[in-house]
Protein backbone atom coordinates (compact mmCIF):
# COMPACT_ATOMS: atom_id res chain seq x y z
CA UNK A 1 0.00 0.00 0.00
CA UNK A 2 1.60 3.84 -1.17
CA UNK A 3 2.01 6.10 1.50
CA UNK A 4 -0.26 9.33 0.90
CA UNK A 5 1.78 12.40 -0.51
CA UNK A 6 3.61 14.34 1.99
CA UNK A 7 3.85 18.13 1.86
CA UNK A 8 6.69 19.32 3.37
CA UNK A 9 7.24 23.18 3.96
CA UNK A 10 10.45 24.98 3.99
CA UNK A 11 11.60 28.15 4.95
CA UNK A 12 13.86 30.16 6.53
CA UNK A 13 13.96 31.93 10.02
CA UNK A 14 13.52 35.82 9.71
CA UNK A 15 15.55 38.71 10.22
CA UNK A 16 13.03 39.31 13.25
CA UNK A 17 13.38 36.27 14.70
CA UNK A 18 17.29 35.79 14.40
CA UNK A 19 17.83 39.08 16.27
CA UNK A 20 15.64 38.13 19.06
CA UNK A 21 17.57 34.50 19.20
CA UNK A 22 20.77 36.44 19.01
CA UNK A 23 19.72 39.56 21.36
CA UNK A 24 17.67 37.78 24.17
CA UNK A 25 14.74 39.76 23.97
CA UNK A 26 12.72 41.70 21.26
CA UNK A 27 14.09 45.05 23.47
CA UNK A 28 17.32 44.64 23.35
CA UNK A 29 16.88 43.87 19.07
CA UNK A 30 15.27 46.86 18.82
CA UNK A 31 18.20 49.05 20.77
CA UNK A 32 20.71 47.14 18.46
CA UNK A 33 18.56 48.25 15.64
CA UNK A 34 18.36 51.75 16.31
CA UNK A 35 21.95 51.96 16.84
CA UNK A 36 21.80 50.76 13.02
CA UNK A 37 19.42 53.61 12.12
CA UNK A 38 16.94 51.00 11.89
CA UNK A 39 13.39 50.08 13.53
CA UNK A 40 11.88 47.06 14.45
CA UNK A 41 8.68 48.53 12.39
CA UNK A 42 10.22 46.96 9.06
CA UNK A 43 11.38 43.84 10.52
CA UNK A 44 7.67 43.23 11.88
CA UNK A 45 6.15 43.87 8.70
CA UNK A 46 8.29 41.23 7.19
CA UNK A 47 7.89 38.49 10.22
CA UNK A 48 4.27 39.10 9.66
CA UNK A 49 4.18 38.45 5.82
CA UNK A 50 5.58 35.41 6.44
CA UNK A 51 3.78 33.94 9.19
CA UNK A 52 0.65 34.33 6.93
CA UNK A 53 1.81 33.07 4.09
CA UNK A 54 2.60 29.91 6.02
CA UNK A 55 -0.01 29.93 7.50
CA UNK A 56 -2.15 30.17 4.10
CA UNK A 57 0.14 27.24 3.03
CA UNK A 58 -0.43 25.00 5.59
CA UNK A 59 -4.49 25.72 5.66
CA UNK A 60 -3.75 24.78 1.87
CA UNK A 61 -2.61 20.95 2.48
CA UNK A 62 -4.81 18.14 1.93
CA UNK A 63 -6.46 16.66 4.82
CA UNK A 64 -5.71 13.15 3.42
CA UNK A 65 -1.61 14.38 3.03
CA UNK A 66 0.90 13.95 5.29
CA UNK A 67 3.06 17.42 6.58
CA UNK A 68 6.53 18.03 7.55
CA UNK A 69 8.19 21.63 7.77
CA UNK A 70 11.83 22.41 7.90
CA UNK A 71 13.70 25.51 8.39
CA UNK A 72 17.24 25.91 6.14
CA UNK A 73 19.37 25.27 8.75
CA UNK A 74 18.49 21.71 9.01
CA UNK A 75 18.03 20.73 5.31
CA UNK A 76 21.49 18.75 6.13
CA UNK A 77 19.96 16.79 8.51
CA UNK A 78 16.09 16.48 7.07
CA UNK A 79 15.39 12.95 5.17
CA UNK A 80 13.25 13.27 1.84
CA UNK A 81 11.21 10.76 1.18
CA UNK A 82 10.37 10.35 -2.50
CA UNK A 83 6.34 10.81 -2.26
CA UNK A 84 7.41 14.01 -0.86
CA UNK A 85 5.96 17.34 -2.39
CA UNK A 86 8.08 20.59 -1.12
CA UNK A 87 6.63 24.27 -0.59
CA UNK A 88 9.14 26.27 -0.26
CA UNK A 89 8.29 29.72 1.65
CA UNK A 90 10.88 32.64 0.84
CA UNK A 91 13.41 34.13 -1.42
CA UNK A 92 14.58 32.29 -4.16
CA UNK A 93 17.93 31.71 -2.63
CA UNK A 94 15.89 29.25 -0.38
CA UNK A 95 14.48 26.87 -3.56
CA UNK A 96 18.71 26.59 -4.63
CA UNK A 97 18.98 25.77 -0.69
CA UNK A 98 17.15 22.81 -0.58
CA UNK A 99 17.52 21.75 -4.31
CA UNK A 100 20.33 20.04 -3.74
CA UNK A 101 18.86 17.36 -0.77
CA UNK A 102 16.01 16.50 -3.36
CA UNK A 103 15.86 13.71 -6.05
CA UNK A 104 13.42 14.81 -8.49
CA UNK A 105 11.12 15.58 -5.92
CA UNK A 106 8.23 18.61 -6.70
CA UNK A 107 9.15 22.14 -5.47
CA UNK A 108 6.26 24.51 -5.03
CA UNK A 109 8.13 27.72 -4.73
CA UNK A 110 5.84 30.83 -3.08
CA UNK A 111 6.54 34.53 -2.51
CA UNK A 112 5.45 35.63 0.71
CA UNK A 113 7.04 39.25 -0.26
CA UNK A 114 6.29 39.72 -4.03
CA UNK A 115 7.61 43.53 -3.39
CA UNK A 116 10.82 42.38 -2.35
CA UNK A 117 11.92 39.24 -3.94
CA UNK A 118 11.92 38.73 -7.57
CA UNK A 119 10.12 35.52 -7.38
CA UNK A 120 12.50 33.63 -10.05
CA UNK A 121 12.00 30.52 -8.61
CA UNK A 122 9.16 31.44 -5.69
CA UNK A 123 6.96 32.55 -8.43
CA UNK A 124 3.40 31.58 -6.78
CA UNK A 125 1.15 33.74 -4.28
CA UNK A 126 0.58 31.51 -1.53
CA UNK A 127 -3.31 31.47 -2.25
CA UNK A 128 -2.71 29.60 -5.54
CA UNK A 129 -1.42 26.64 -3.34
CA UNK A 130 -4.68 24.67 -3.32
CA UNK A 131 -4.67 24.63 -7.05
CA UNK A 132 -0.75 23.81 -7.28
CA UNK A 133 -0.79 20.73 -4.96
CA UNK A 134 -3.82 19.32 -7.33
CA UNK A 135 -2.61 15.99 -9.02
CA UNK A 136 -2.82 17.34 -12.74
CA UNK A 137 -0.60 20.72 -11.70
CA UNK A 138 1.86 18.63 -10.04
CA UNK A 139 1.71 15.91 -13.08
CA UNK A 140 1.88 18.15 -15.74
CA UNK A 141 3.63 21.52 -14.73
CA UNK A 142 6.83 20.53 -13.63
CA UNK A 143 9.84 22.64 -15.17
CA UNK A 144 12.84 20.63 -15.30
CA UNK A 145 15.75 22.77 -14.34
CA UNK A 146 19.08 21.84 -15.21
CA UNK A 147 21.80 21.43 -11.86
CA UNK A 148 25.68 20.71 -12.04
CA UNK A 149 27.27 17.91 -10.13
CA UNK A 150 30.93 18.09 -8.59
CA UNK A 151 32.75 14.29 -8.17
CA UNK A 152 35.98 13.85 -6.75
CA UNK A 153 38.08 10.80 -6.80
CA UNK A 154 38.03 9.77 -3.37
CA UNK A 155 33.70 9.95 -3.71
CA UNK A 156 32.78 12.88 -2.11
CA UNK A 157 30.16 14.45 -4.52
CA UNK A 158 27.60 17.76 -4.60
CA UNK A 159 25.12 18.87 -6.58
CA UNK A 160 23.79 22.52 -6.84
CA UNK A 161 21.38 24.55 -8.87
CA UNK A 162 23.06 27.74 -9.48
CA UNK A 163 26.44 27.44 -9.42
CA UNK A 164 30.23 25.28 -7.64
CA UNK A 165 32.70 27.10 -6.67
CA UNK A 166 36.00 25.53 -6.49
CA UNK A 167 38.86 27.81 -4.75
CA UNK A 168 41.43 28.42 -1.69
CA UNK A 169 39.56 28.20 1.19
CA UNK A 170 40.88 32.03 2.00
CA UNK A 171 41.74 34.99 -0.48
CA UNK A 172 44.89 33.08 -1.33
CA UNK A 173 45.14 32.20 -5.08
CA UNK A 174 44.18 28.49 -5.80
CA UNK A 175 46.68 26.31 -7.40
CA UNK A 176 45.66 23.72 -10.35
CA UNK A 177 45.72 21.97 -13.20
CA UNK A 178 42.36 22.15 -15.40
CA UNK A 179 41.73 20.20 -18.61
CA UNK A 180 38.65 21.35 -20.52
CA UNK A 181 36.97 19.43 -23.39
CA UNK A 182 38.59 20.06 -26.65
CA UNK A 183 41.62 21.85 -24.82
CA UNK A 184 45.05 21.31 -23.64
CA UNK A 185 45.51 20.51 -20.32
CA UNK A 186 47.11 24.27 -18.69
CA UNK A 187 48.17 24.82 -15.06
CA UNK A 188 47.02 27.43 -13.55
CA UNK A 189 46.68 30.26 -10.53
CA UNK A 190 43.64 32.18 -10.18
CA UNK A 191 40.77 33.31 -7.78
CA UNK A 192 38.63 30.22 -7.73
CA UNK A 193 36.63 28.82 -11.08
CA UNK A 194 33.01 29.31 -11.18
CA UNK A 195 30.82 26.67 -12.92
CA UNK A 196 26.98 27.90 -13.23
CA UNK A 197 23.66 26.66 -14.90
CA UNK A 198 21.34 28.60 -17.02
CA UNK A 199 19.51 29.12 -13.55
CA UNK A 200 23.04 30.69 -12.12
CA UNK A 201 23.38 32.11 -15.20
CA UNK A 202 21.17 35.18 -14.22
CA UNK A 203 23.53 35.54 -10.47
CA UNK A 204 27.47 35.02 -10.21
CA UNK A 205 28.28 33.78 -13.13
CA UNK A 206 26.22 36.26 -15.19
CA UNK A 207 28.96 38.75 -13.36
CA UNK A 208 31.83 36.90 -14.61
CA UNK A 209 30.24 37.07 -17.68
CA UNK A 210 29.31 40.36 -18.04
CA UNK A 211 32.12 42.03 -16.85
CA UNK A 212 34.65 40.03 -19.06
CA UNK A 213 32.17 40.83 -22.33
CA UNK A 214 32.13 37.47 -22.77
CA UNK A 215 31.20 35.93 -26.52
CA UNK A 216 29.65 33.01 -24.70
CA UNK A 217 25.95 32.43 -24.95
CA UNK A 218 24.77 31.60 -21.77
CA UNK A 219 22.17 28.58 -21.38
CA UNK A 220 18.80 28.68 -20.26
CA UNK A 221 17.53 27.01 -16.84
CA UNK A 222 16.24 24.10 -18.89
CA UNK A 223 19.27 23.19 -21.45
CA UNK A 224 21.30 20.24 -20.12
CA UNK A 225 24.38 22.59 -20.41
CA UNK A 226 26.69 24.56 -17.85
CA UNK A 227 29.49 27.81 -18.35
CA UNK A 228 32.06 27.65 -16.65
CA UNK A 229 35.07 30.83 -15.70
CA UNK A 230 37.55 31.27 -14.47
CA UNK A 231 38.15 34.32 -11.97
CA UNK A 232 40.83 36.35 -12.10
CA UNK A 233 43.92 34.03 -13.46
CA UNK A 234 47.53 35.33 -12.74
CA UNK A 235 49.95 34.46 -16.40
CA UNK A 236 53.24 33.58 -14.95
CA UNK A 237 56.32 31.51 -16.47
CA UNK A 238 54.69 28.41 -14.23
CA UNK A 239 50.91 29.50 -14.99
CA UNK A 240 49.16 30.54 -17.94
CA UNK A 241 46.00 31.96 -19.17
CA UNK A 242 44.84 30.44 -22.14
CA UNK A 243 41.71 28.62 -20.79
CA UNK A 244 39.37 31.28 -18.93
CA UNK A 245 35.94 30.16 -19.98
CA UNK A 246 33.49 28.12 -22.21
CA UNK A 247 30.52 25.43 -22.21
CA UNK A 248 30.15 22.29 -21.00
CA UNK A 249 27.58 19.99 -22.70
CA UNK A 250 25.86 17.28 -21.07
CA UNK A 251 28.18 14.58 -22.01
CA UNK A 252 31.56 16.25 -21.22
CA UNK A 253 33.99 17.38 -18.40
CA UNK A 254 35.36 20.07 -16.67
CA UNK A 255 38.59 18.18 -14.80
CA UNK A 256 40.63 20.32 -11.48
CA UNK A 257 43.33 18.73 -10.37
CA UNK A 258 44.69 20.69 -7.09
CA UNK A 259 47.82 21.92 -6.41
CA UNK A 260 47.30 23.46 -3.36
CA UNK A 261 44.69 22.91 -0.84
CA UNK A 262 40.89 23.86 -2.38
CA UNK A 263 36.99 24.20 -1.13
CA UNK A 264 34.39 23.32 -3.28
CA UNK A 265 31.00 24.79 -2.71
CA UNK A 266 27.81 25.28 -4.13
CA UNK A 267 24.86 28.18 -4.35
CA UNK A 268 26.81 30.18 -1.78
CA UNK A 269 26.48 27.53 1.04
CA UNK A 270 30.32 27.52 2.81
CA UNK A 271 29.61 25.36 5.69
CA UNK A 272 28.69 22.55 3.28
CA UNK A 273 31.78 21.95 0.93
CA UNK A 274 34.01 19.28 -0.06
CA UNK A 275 37.83 19.41 0.47
CA UNK A 276 40.80 18.76 -1.81
CA UNK A 277 44.06 18.35 -1.14
CA UNK A 278 47.22 18.25 -3.40
CA UNK A 279 47.06 15.73 -6.39
CA UNK A 280 43.01 15.28 -5.97
CA UNK A 281 40.87 15.17 -8.85
CA UNK A 282 37.27 17.07 -9.33
CA UNK A 283 34.58 16.73 -11.98
CA UNK A 284 32.44 19.04 -12.95
CA UNK A 285 29.54 17.62 -15.25
CA UNK A 286 25.79 18.34 -15.50
CA UNK A 287 23.70 16.35 -12.76
CA UNK A 288 21.66 13.71 -13.70
CA UNK A 289 19.01 14.60 -11.42
CA UNK A 290 17.16 17.69 -12.08
CA UNK A 291 14.95 20.40 -9.95
CA UNK A 292 11.20 19.95 -10.59
CA UNK A 293 9.92 23.20 -9.70
CA UNK A 294 6.10 23.59 -10.55
CA UNK A 295 4.98 26.47 -12.43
Amino acid sequence: MSLPPRAVIVHRATELAELVARHGTRQQAGFFLSTRGRSLAELDERHAAQQAALATVSAAIPLDWRRAVAERSDLDRFVFGPEDVVVAVGQDGLVANVAKYLDGQPVVGVNPEPRRNPGILVPHAPNNVPKLLSATTLRESIEARTMVAASTDDGQRLIALNEVYVGHRTHQSARYRLRAPQADEERQSSSGILIGTGTGATGWCRSAWQERRSPLRLPSATTPALCWFVREAWPSPATGTSYTEGLLAANETLTVSAESDLVVFGDGIESDTLALSWGQRLDLTVAEVHLNLIR
